[in-house]
């Protein structure tokens, strides 16, 4: 406890620290609430919008569940496909590093007039967020498999499929997982975003219309609502990668 209190206490130290500042400059230099509203106003915006943000921010949280680990899925699937095929990672490694070139918010609106407005461009957009951290993360791991282990397997009459189940997968998953908590930190990023090109419900639509209305301060709570969910959905992905690769936390240590 005493090694996690060590960890704990200066981020959240400086985080009060900022937040007192913040309270403090506001006052003192006599800033709009419209402009900049305090730490102060924003709480108390947040626990009288409280009603009407819940169903804003489930429809964000259920948008995130869907498209992230499809995004997952479609990163996983990509890197095992090019590992597997080595000539297709030579033809396709550079245009998927390419893709990631292309903004995200200039995406938004081609696939709202390619699929409509419906949930489909959302959970699109979401998995091409996701896609890219997990698809390189993933293709790194399996390229770094122990050489010794992969002769040894070979030699002892492994099949391709056993090696790459009992020996290649296995030895990936620490690289793997530090693209789903990349992916993580950005689902909830490309839920709001594509809420914000075209919904009628969400954190990003919220956004959108307390802008038009300058209430900064319930943008504000909007904001802290999806750095929340970003901090839950990475800190589920972490108990993941704890409880399945127990392996290397047992060789760390």
């Amino acid at each position: 406890m005493s090694s996690r209190w060590r960890q704990i206490w200066p981020p959240f130290v400086a985080v009060l620290l900022f937040l007192v500042l913040w309270q403090l400059s506001v006052s003192w230099f006599h800033v709009e609430k419209w402009m900049l509203p305090a730490p102060s106003d924003i709480w108390r915006e947040g626990m009288a919008s409280a009603s009407s943000l819940k169903g804003h921010t489930l429809a964000t949280l259920r948008l995130t569940l869907i498209g992230f680990p499809l995004g997952v899925a479609a990163g996983l699937t990509a890197a095992v496909l090019l590992h597997i095929v080595p000539w297709t990672a030579r033809a396709l490694y550079p245009l998927l590093i390419l893709s990631q070139n292309v903004p995200v918010i200039a995406l938004g609106p081609l696939l709202v007039i390619w699929f409509g407005f419906g949930q489909l461009p959302k959970i699109i957009l979401i998995i091409l967020v996701c896609f890219f951290p997990v698809a390189v993360a993933g293709l790194g791991g399996l390229a770094q498999t122990d050489r010794m282990m992969l002769q040894f397997m070979k030699m002892a009459g492994a099949t391709r499929r056993q090696i790459f189940t009992k020996l290649e997968l296995p030895h990936a998953l620490p690289s793997l997982f530090s693209g789903i908590k990349i992916s993580a930190a950005y689902a909830v990023t490309g839920a709001v975003v594509a809420e914000l090109i075209g919904g009628n419900q969400g954190l990003g639509y919220y956004m959108q219309i307390q802008k038009s209305a300058y209430r900064t301060d319930r943008m504000f709570v909007a904001i802290i609502l999806s750095v929340l969910l970003s901090l839950l959905l990475f800190a589920a992905v972490v108990l993941l990668e704890k409880w399945l690769v127990r392996w290397k936390a047992r060789r760390d240590a």
